[in-house]
């Protein structure tokens, strides 16, 4: 069995979490520039044994599109040549953002640390996965 893992795609950044081998704990790993997200996760598929890549998908509340849509859209398309052979799902990422800024408060982080947009980034990410492993399991 091998890791699932999220990117939570920006235009400038991407947080990344995974999950354990047995896909139980999801955890954030990186926030990477979205010019290095490709290379990273080729580096990181080459080192990893990873049975799913999951994508946010950024809706409005009512389920349409927003203007960043289409670019993680696109970077699926990315991820669906390059690993061709790669499971590439996306989920709903609505609030995920809204929720991370609180859980970083909640877990008692300094102003400074919750307004960082890397950390964001990351549990974002990890709020995907946790997403994604749900929906998996009520299948």
């Amino acid at each position: 069995m091998g890791r699932i893992v999220a990117i939570d795609y920006g235009a400038k950044r991407c947080g990344v979490a995974a999950t354990d081998p047995l896909q139980i704990i999801a955890g954030a790993i990186a926030t990477i520039d979205t010019k290095q997200i490709l290379t990273y996760l080729k580096d990181y598929l080459s080192k990893e044994q990873v049975d799913v890549l999951v994508v946010g998908k950024p809706m409005r509340l009512d389920g349409s599109d927003t203007h960043s849509t289409a670019a993680a859209e696109k970077f699926v398309t990315s991820l669906r040549q390059l690993f061709p052979t790669q499971q590439v799902e996306q989920v709903d990422e609505r609030f995920t953002s809204a929720i991370a800024q609180r859980s970083l408060l909640e877990m008692g982080l300094k102003k400074k640390d919750r307004q960082k947009k890397e950390n964001i980034d990351q549990v974002s990410a990890a709020l995907i996965l946790q997403t994604y492993l749900e929906m998996k399991n009520i299948k």
